[in-house]
């Protein structure tokens, strides 16, 4: 905690020089990052101070206060508790916001409906942590469910929680599509990206190696149809990565969208290829492939929802669908820390 402290007080000192908004975006990143630290140090005198409260009455031995005291301690455990978990996040990215992208594998209509339970599952989640959410890219599927979504998550550690949820999913119950009610198994990818300041130094994009187009936006018809182009595909020449944003009315948040996810990938390579070279030299690189799931949802012949990275397990499935996910990002969090 003193290290943050120090860190605030000269966030501080720099905030209060005189040319402190000659830059505006590095401006605003050390503002963003000033008013996170106020925040946690703010959080963590206040349980210091309620703990040295609840010291002092404990020394009453005044036994009418008892019930009051033994639910302090209880919520002064749960809050302990949540800081032991956020403290495992230390990751570069961990603090801050997400991108989330949740791709239907093969399997038509089913893995389309499943990346739509995916979709609903991660919003209940972020829901949940009181994190901010906005779908900056849709695509539907022709019958049921989605192809894919696009979905920014805007709170403190949203990342450092969510990269625990990177990889394939898959899904085992009874097909709602199959007349003859069969056995289906489904698969979507799921990825996770940290968004990048758009001044950050870790990713610098030459216009002259961008083509950005314009179309109109795809829905299901009627009212909703966009009479104008303002859809927006970049593609980044260089790497071959195209990036379509259509959630927005204006052509201008598109292509503002369109960029903050094609920077994020940007990074995502960067670092993949770090990753990779690192793995090498150990002696330990294994190449991801799309079947290796990550963790199964068993909906029949019997409930259960198993992470085959941590083996952790629960048979709440129907919990896990509305957003309970803290036992496996926990258990993840806790193996990668080990």
């Amino acid at each position: 905690m003193a290290g943050k402290e120090n860190e605030l007080t000269q966030l501080e000192r720099e905030i209060a020089a005189p040319d402190f908004w000659d830059d505006p975006a590095h401006a605003q990143q050390v503002s963003k990052r000033a008013a996170n630290l106020r925040e946690q140090v703010e959080e963590w005198r206040g349980l210091e101070r309620r703990l040295r409260d609840a010291v002092e009455l404990v020394g009453l031995g005044d036994e009418s206060l008892r019930a009051d005291l033994e639910a302090e301690i209880a919520s002064l455990e749960a809050e302990v508790e949540k800081r032991r978990f956020a403290a495992m996040l230390s990751g570069p990215y961990d603090e801050g916001d997400a991108l989330l992208a949740i791709h239907a594998g093969a399997g038509g209509t089913d893995s389309q409906d499943w990346a739509a339970m995916l979709q609903r599952m991660y919003l209940r989640w972020a829901e949940r942590r009181g994190y901010e959410t906005e779908i900056l890219d849709l695509s539907e599927g022709e019958e049921a469910g989605i192809k894919s979504v696009t979905i920014a998550v805007n709170g403190r550690y949203a990342y450092g929680f969510l990269r625990a949820e990177k990889g394939v999913h898959r899904l085992v119950r009874l097909s709602p599509f199959d007349a003859a009610h069969r056995r289906h198994t489904s698969f979507a990818l799921v990825e996770v990206l940290p968004q990048v300041a758009f001044d950050s130094p870790e990713v610098r994009i030459d216009p002259s190696e961008i083509k950005v187009d314009t179309f109109k936006s795809s829905g299901a018809g009627g009212q909703n149809v966009q009479k104008n182009a303002t859809a927006i595909r970049i593609t980044h020449l260089p790497t071959g990565i195209v990036v379509t944003c259509q959630n927005e009315r204006s052509q201008t948040q598109n292509r503002e969208f369109a960029m903050r996810i094609l920077r994020a990938r940007l990074l995502e390579i960067q670092k993949a290829e770090k990753e990779e070279e690192i793995a090498v030299l150990r002696g330990e690189y294994t190449k991801a492939e799309w079947g290796s799931q990550i963790r199964s949802y068993v909906l029949h012949p019997y409930q259960m929802v198993k992470d085959h990275r941590t083996e952790y397990e629960t048979s709440n499935t129907a919990a896990v669908l509305d957003g309970d996910l803290d036992g496996f990002m926990e258990a993840y969090l806790q193996q990668v820390k080990a």
